[in-house]
């Protein structure tokens, strides 16, 4: 894996070259203003659409009824930055990401949870910036997060391992439109947290950090959940049924009255944002603690200081709706109406692949990736199935094309 500033370094040069090629049509879109490169500036640029959960101000919803008792629960827990600029224990302290332009999408094997996985290809380059670098262990979460630039995508892997031939093991793999809401992914499917959010959206970053305002939640973590799961949450880890354990997708937010005045400006923008908008819990982990992004810019010794705030410094927001496996939004999944190729044989010649499809929120087509069109060209050099992936937030529909790919010299002469 390459250091940060070779990172860096690559990523930029690859954007230099990018940006004279004709994917500079993709200009026009709103994720277009983000840096490439490991941990990149957004410039502003705020994932998920604005009526999505993560971006709503609510510091005038109501309080939980329950939220007493559980802050009293958590009695205990401090809360703690799980981010910063240093290494601890030998590792990256946080959860980085690269954002791409250009990257060739490349096959993703999922080997724990492939029925509530996105198929690849995935545009994730095999040197992308890991949870736990530069060594991980093989037993932790192994978090990469990859944005492509081109699509305005999410790419997420859990358990992510980079493979010899070129392609990505996972034990699971989810995609996600940063144009779009919270609701596309099938409900009750996981993803690389236990929530079946993206992992991104929640992060503290030192680049929004430094325009003086953060416009969205703040994924946290608590050691014990129940067994339900609350929007912007889709899934849920199966571990109580005592009613004083939050669901999934909990927000917690800090007290309107905390003086925060004693912080860092730094800091004082990130407890800003906890007033605002909230915490929302999205992994089960160590009580309070905070996702973010590692930044060689942080301020270690003013994030320590967050530690100062306790559970009984927030409240958690009311939870509504609650769900669980048995009782959640239901509907029908896509409806895949036609999946063709144009020619289905010949010899190697370019293929164009079409399809229509109803009521699906993305399509992924194999050895292609995520599509926003009705029709993609492909070339493959043999005898290909196609396999059409549509999924929406009740389900995935799948259709398959076969592409016969003659010998050119036993062809008939004409």
């Amino acid at each position: 894996m390459l250091c940060r500033w070779q990172g860096r370094l690559w990523y930029a040069v690859v954007g230099a070259l990018l940006a004279l090629s004709p994917l500079a049509a993709a200009a026009d879109l709103p994720c277009s203003k983000m840096d490439l490169g490991v941990d990149a500036d957004l410039h502003g640029f705020r994932p998920l659409t604005d009526d999505s959960l993560w971006n709503t101000d609510i510091s005038n919803w109501p309080v939980d009824p329950t939220s007493k008792a559980v802050m009293r629960s958590l009695a205990s827990a401090h809360l703690q930055a799980d981010f910063g600029s240093r290494m601890w224990q030998g590792h990256i302290k946080g959860n980085p990401y690269v954002v791409v332009s250009g990257q060739k999408p490349v096959p993703v094997e999922v080997t724990v949870y492939p029925q509530e996985s996105d198929p690849g290809p995935m545009p994730i380059p095999l040197d992308a910036p890991m949870q736990g670098a530069p060594v991980p262990d093989p037993n932790t979460d192994r978090h990469i997060i990859a944005l492509d630039r081109d699509t305005c995508r999410e790419y997420d892997l859990w358990q992510g391992f980079a493979q010899p031939d070129g392609t990505w093991k996972a034990s699971q793999a989810s995609t996600y439109d940063l144009l779009g809401g919270d609701n596309q992914r099938p409900w009750t499917w996981t993803s690389a947290n236990a929530a079946g959010v993206p992992e991104f959206v929640g992060l503290v970053r030192y680049d929004e950090v430094a325009t003086g305002e953060i416009r969205h939640a703040i994924a946290f973590t608590l050691a014990h959940t129940r067994s339900a799961f609350t929007p912007p949450a889709h899934h849920q880890a199966d571990m109580s049924k005592d009613p004083i354990d939050p669901p999934m997708g909990v927000r917690f937010r800090l007290r309107a009255n905390y003086d925060i005045s004693g912080f860092s400006p730094q800091v004082q923008v990130i407890l800003q944002a906890l007033k605002r908008y909230g915490m929302i819990m999205v992994d089960n982990g160590i009580d309070l603690f905070l996702g973010g992004a590692p930044d060689p810019r942080w301020n270690d010794n003013d994030l320590v200081a967050i530690r100062r705030i306790k559970a009984a410094d927030f409240e958690m927001v009311r939870a509504s709706p609650v769900y669980d496996y048995h009782h959640r939004p239901k509907g029908p999944p896509p409806v895949v109406k036609e999946f063709a190729a144009t020619p289905s044989a010949g010899p190697g010649t370019p293929v164009t692949l079409s399809w229509n499809v109803s009521d699906a929120n993305y399509i992924i087509i194999s050895d292609v990736g995520t599509v926003s069109s009705d029709t993609v060209k492909v070339a493959p050099t043999g005898t290909t199935t196609y396999t059409l992936t549509a999924s929406n937030s009740f389900g995935r529909t799948t259709a398959t094309v076969k592409v016969t790919v003659e010998d050119a010299s036993s062809a008939p002469k004409q």
